[in-house]
């Protein structure tokens, strides 16, 4: 289970989504203030709940190895979480700045830190088991025809 190259990958996908949990994604620094404010997954519900489903679905997808197919759907399924999981980070990035815009607080910088770029690798890490789950799958279905 463990020797198959996309089980590595699905484990580090779920190694890099937890890793989400505890990185920050965002900074912002106020003007007025000079602690910085930090936004991350555990700040959202819905991305944190985002990023625990993408964890959960990648370790259950690691024990399906003997149904290739619905080990591929699923993984496929996480691939869209993931995407997702990018596209709801933005938007709530863009809120969390909205917010100290609303209360007419200036920024004076804002960045994003090295946890906002995990998502993409998760994603990569996704697409790459999937790849290799429909490489075996077309092995076993080769070798079948040669019997």
């Amino acid at each position: 289970m463990i020797q198959r190259i996309q089980s590595l990958y699905l484990l580090l996908a779920a190694g890099a989504s937890v890793g989400t949990w505890f990185l920050d994604i965002f900074k912002v620094t106020l003007s007025d203030d000079q602690v910085p404010k930090y936004f991350n997954a555990q700040s959202n519900f819905m991305v944190f709940v985002v990023y625990m489903l993408i964890v959960a679905l990648s370790l259950f997808c690691i024990f399906l190895f003997k149904n290739r197919k619905l080990q591929f759907r699923l993984t496929v399924l996480d691939i869209f979480l993931a995407i997702a999981a990018i596209a709801l980070q933005y938007f709530k990035v863009q809120d969390f700045v909205n917010a100290f815009e609303r209360t007419g607080k200036t920024i004076a910088s804002s960045t994003y830190l090295p946890g906002a770029f995990l998502p993409v690798l998760i994603l990569i890490f996704l697409i790459m088991a999937a790849r290799g789950i429909y490489k075996d799958e077309k092995l076993i279905k080769s070798l079948d025809r040669l019997r």
